[in-house]
């Protein structure tokens, strides 16, 4: 029989960590072509392709988030650029019964980890539909990602105004 105190869920269910995800969305996104068709040429050069990975949270209510995952990227070869893109892929998570001291990494690693996948895929359709090989970003560490950003601001902290 179901326990009527909490819907059908025993009392220690309702008090474990939950991580929901409400909404995901494309928030900003921009992809440029600026020499094409010249840049669509074949070339024996592999081109350089750089990537910047942002990751931001705002609280929205009391459990709720909005994340925003901040991939920025471009494509050249020598000073030609083949492409460019900018995309801010945002999701709103919803974090319950995980103890404060937590609910800053997990919405800096786990959150964007879940949004990840589907801001790569938007990326790769955008770089093949502007008549490139797909850009397939490698998987990324959001644990270092947050290390790092974790010891940038120690350092700043440490810096003389």
């Amino acid at each position: 029989m179901a326990n009527p105190t909490n819907g059908g869920q025993h009392a220690d269910q309702a008090a474990m960590p939950q991580l929901n995800v409400l909404a995901q969305y494309v928030k900003d996104f921009s992809f440029e072509n600026p020499n094409a068709p010249r840049s669509l040429q074949p070339s024996n050069q592999q081109p350089q392709i750089n990537i910047q990975i942002n990751v931001n949270a705002t609280p929205l209510q009391q459990s709720d988030f909005e994340i925003d995952l901040k991939i920025e990227g471009k494509a050249e070869i020598g000073s030609t650029l083949l492409f460019a893109f900018d995309l801010v892929y945002g999701g709103v998570f919803r974090i319950q019964n995980v103890p404060q001291d937590s609910i800053h990494p997990v919405l800096m690693i786990e959150c964007p980890r879940l949004l990840f996948p589907f801001a790569r895929e938007i990326i790769a359709s955008a770089v093949r539909n502007g008549g490139f090989p797909p850009l397939y970003i490698d998987p990324v560490d959001f644990v270092g990602l947050y290390r790092q950003k974790l010891a940038e601001q120690a350092a700043a902290q440490q810096q003389p105004s």
